[in-house]
């Protein structure tokens, strides 16, 4: 197979496993928050998002996951057989990372399938930067291909983690005095 296709198949993978568990965690911050509407609201918004949250996790983020695997391990074949440069041991362990995020995002996925809500929308959307900061890094990693600027790398990352939170500190603040009205906006 072309090296260039299997590059565009490993992308696409990505992008999409990105996508579902960015979105399977918001969907996890909805269904949280609905938690602690009235009846029948409650109910039907948690059937709800339930039913949402199924395909989702079946149907795109777990095929996604297995073929950025099969994809990435086979360009990394093909480009470099069994001799793997560091910075690419390096983005293997941010995969393990995301990996690990991943089966984390599916135990959560088990519980809110049973109605165990656990979590607040907070945490939620605390825990959903945690996949934002492994893409940068990976993003970084890739591209960079440096592992001499590690240092500064981590420095960046420090950083940009800390304007996540205080971003989020800040939009949960907003959201707290925002009038009945703006919160269904």
């Amino acid at each position: 197979m072309n090296f260039l296709y299997l590059k565009s198949l490993h992308i696409i993978f990505v992008v999409t496993w990105f996508a579902g568990l960015f979105y399977i965690v918001r969907l996890f911050v909805y269904h949280s928050e609905a938690a602690g509407k009235t009846e029948p609201e409650r109910s039907i918004l948690m059937n709800h998002f339930k039913k949402a949250e199924k395909p989702l996790w079946y149907g795109i983020t777990w095929p996604s996951a297995i073929g950025t695997y099969v994809f990435g391990f086979w360009m990394t074949y093909v480009m470099y057989g069994w001799s793997i440069p560091s910075w690419l041991w390096l983005k293997i362990a941010f995969i393990f990372a995301l990996t690990l995020y991943h089966l984390q995002c599916g135990i959560m996925f088990r519980r809110y399938q049973k109605g165990e809500i656990k979590y607040s929308g907070f945490k939620l959307r605390l825990w959903n930067e945690v996949a934002t900061i492994l893409l940068v890094s990976i993003v970084f990693i890739v591209v960079l291909k440096d592992l001499s600027n590690w240092i500064w790398g981590l420095v960046g990352l420090v950083i940009f983690s800390l304007l996540l939170l205080i971003a989020i500190k800040v939009y949960k603040k907003v959201r707290e005095n925002a009038t009945p009205t703006e919160k269904r906006n």
